[in-house]
């Protein structure tokens, strides 16, 4: 299959800080990069914010223009847009790896939570919103502050990567290893999404009590 230096990658909630970090990061590493938004304004102006910032080759179109633009497409949504939006895209994203890093969360007085999905995790939610896609989930624990820091040039962080698709997760996985400091690390069936997206909820209540942007490192891989 084809690299991921010869794709281009979509990010769709590419205006929102986590698909924005990963997409500063994937620029600023040579990829293709097209962001995706409700507005293609509000798509267009990113793009050329992190060009100015990073440089790279890095559009911006709206959420359809950019599933159909891509080859590999990261759904880094707002969980209340998560279903509305895949559904719409679901012609565009025929037969092209998805990457679901929505995090189902919620947020009380006590701190964040892990919400119920009916279908188990909003990577299953996905799975069968796009049964012609390649769904796979990563990228739930990345810090958006160091993502889009340049300052930062060596990003402490494993992702944790998931699918059915053997091919697809390996293309995911290098996905990840090319922002310097990363690894993609395979983390099981797309079945066990659901406690991936649950442990955001600590990382965050962990970057909270101490002041940090907290990662996941995995040992003795």
């Amino acid at each position: 299959m084809t690299g991921v230096r010869e794709m281009t990658i979509g990010v769709l909630g590419g205006t929102g800080a986590q698909g924005r970090g990963l997409a500063v990061r994937w620029a600023q590493a040579g990829l293709r990069v097209v962001i995706g938004s409700r507005s293609a304004e509000r798509a267009q102006q990113a793009a050329a914010e992190i060009t100015e910032t990073v440089g790279g080759e890095v559009s911006g179109l709206d959420n359809s223009g950019c599933a159909a633009e891509a080859d590999i497409v990261l759904a880094a949504l707002p969980w209340d847009a998560h279903e509305e939006t895949l559904r719409s895209l679901s012609e565009e994203l025929k037969n092209k790896i998805v990457v679901d890093c929505v995090n189902p969360l919620g947020f009380d007085k006590k701190g964040p939570y892990a919400l119920q999905v009916p279908e188990g995790s909003a990577a299953q939610q996905a799975e069968q919103l796009l049964p012609e896609s390649r769904v796979t989930a990563a990228f739930h624990h990345v810090s958006s502050v160091t993502l889009a820091d340049p300052a930062v040039t060596h990003v402490d962080l494993d992702v944790l990567v998931l699918g059915d698709d053997r091919e697809a997760t390996d293309v995911v996985r290098e996905l990840a290893d090319v922002v310097p400091g990363v690894r993609g690390i395979y983390g099981g069936r797309l079945r066990n999404a659901h406690q991936v997206e649950a442990l955001t909820a600590n990382v965050i209540a962990i970057n909270r009590r101490y002041k940090a942007h907290a990662g996941i490192r995995v040992t003795d891989v």
